[in-house]
């Protein structure tokens, strides 16, 4: 009886964001494996449906490029004309919300985020969908708070930090990282209390089980099973986290240079975005025909090393053609995300390293898939500088958790290079570029709102 007048008289506020939280993780989860169905699928169609109606080899490159150049620029043009926040990954407009210095106008970017990253991620470009599902599930968490007219902004920070986990944890099946990421990467803006760490942890529980209720609780990447890495071999990972630094450098600067040559060569002019979102779809689709390992999110060149398919030659070209490949498709301003090309590019250096590593310490009983799991979360900690993160989301990726050690000591080392050797965060610096893109809208708003009061 006490326990129930406690209650009664108790603030509900944290049990009703709480309860909010659990069904935006829901509704994320939902709408993360929808969107997940719906690249696979259209994906097969587009393939098939080539195979079917043509024969001749011409004829089955002109018509992939055909149509995969119509599904990009359909997606350029939703991006371009509708909601120019749902191009790219999406994730700085996220951490810009946080500080209120970006707006979620929530109902024009999901559906266009949505339909967008379904026709770039379909038509074979080097993108991941991870960044689609943060910015829809932090965009779904302000449609709730809107909805249900939340007007304590700690409460709207804290469904909107559990949406992006959501988002995270239902691209990955990876409900710690999702949790790891909004903490670390976030960490500037994130309002940490009980309350927005308890959202959080919820968003992403109840994102993870409508995955794993619809698509099994299997780990996505199958790697196989390796042993712990001997302690007298673990100084390699060391050499390997600074290996994967400078990548990781060259890979952040490369990309913000040819994004500013895009954003010149755009000239803010429609065809120019469309038409060029459809060269570059259109291409990389006619590439997947003889060296589908090239593009893609990356998965299946994940897949095809873990079988054994790689020689050394092999990982050299596919590691250089695949850092091309990637940086142009997201550099281009295409929605969708950057994660999973990463842990494609990270394998292949991991692999590449791994096997040199072997030729000269035969006696250390090393395995190439030791190193190639351990870049694969490292590349991803020095671009984006959330060592945690990436650690975390290979181990759930992967399971495999006996690399643990090799995995943090390598991820820490290359989130370390990259910060000595004048790296910033990736979606930091895309978050500034944004921002000062838009500060002569915002200095023209202002102005206008004063004439307007005179």
């Amino acid at each position: 009886m006490n326990i129930i007048k406690h209650l009664i008289k108790s603030d509900k506020t944290p049990v009703y964001i709480l309860t909010l939280s659990a069904v935006i993780g829901a509704v994320v989860g939902f709408i993360g494996v929808l969107f997940q169905l719906g690249v696979a699928f259209i994906s097969t169609w587009r393939m098939t449906s080539v195979e079917q109606h043509f024969s001749a080899k011409w004829q089955i490159i002109l018509a992939t490029f055909i149509f995969s150049a119509c599904l990009t620029m359909l997606a350029y043009y939703l991006v371009k004309r509708f909601a120019p926040e749902a191009g790219g990954s999406g994730i700085p407009d996220i951490e810009g919300a946080l500080q209120d210095l970006r707006p979620v106008r929530w109902w024009r970017v999901l559906p266009v985020k949505f339909f967008a990253g379904l026709g770039t991620l379909s038509s074979g470009m080097v993108l991941g969908r991870e960044g689609p599902t943060v910015q829809i599930g932090a965009n779904t968490a302000e449609m709730f708070s809107d909805i249900f007219r939340l007007k304590n902004k700690d409460n709207r920070y804290a469904l909107l930090a559990s949406g992006a986990a959501a988002g995270l944890s239902v691209a990955f099946n990876a409900p710690l990282a999702g949790i790891i990421f909004v903490i670390e990467e976030m960490r500037e803006e994130f309002k940490y209390n009980i309350v927005s760490i308890k959202a959080v942890v919820i968003g992403s529980i109840m994102a993870t089980v409508i995955f794993r209720l619809i698509n099994g609780s299997a780990a996505l990447l199958d790697v196989g099973v390796f042993a712990a890495a001997p302690i007298q071999a673990l100084w390699l990972f060391i050499v390997l986290g600074f290996c994967i630094g400078l990548l990781g450098i060259a890979y952040n600067r490369f990309l913000l240079f040819l994004q500013d040559r895009f954003q010149a060569f755009y000239q803010d002019k429609t065809y120019r975005f469309v038409l060029t979102g459809g060269l570059i779809g259109g291409s990389f689709a006619a590439i997947a025909l003889y060296l589908p390992e090239t593009v893609g999110d990356g998965f299946n060149v994940i897949h095809d090393w873990s079988n054994g398919h790689f020689t050394l030659k092999l990982l050299i070209i596919f590691l250089v053609l695949r850092f091309f490949t990637s940086i142009i498709s997201f550099s281009s301003g295409a929605p969708g995300g950057v994660f999973s090309p990463l842990l494609a590019l990270g394998t292949l250096a991991g692999a590449l390293f791994g096997n040199v590593a072997i030729d000269y310490f035969p006696g250390y009983e090393l395995e190439a898939g030791m190193f190639a799991i351990a870049g694969m979360g490292a590349l991803f900690a020095a671009t984006v500088r959330a060592p945690l993160t990436g650690a975390i989301l290979v181990l759930e990726l992967t399971s495999s958790f006996n690399l643990i050690l090799p995995m943090l000591i390598t991820c820490l080392g290359a989130t370390l290079v990259a910060q000595l050797l004048g790296g910033r965060p990736l979606y930091t610096v895309l978050l500034e570029k944004k921002l000062a893109k838009d500060q002569p809208q915002v200095a023209n708003d202002t102005a206008l709102a004063k004439q307007q009061q005179a």
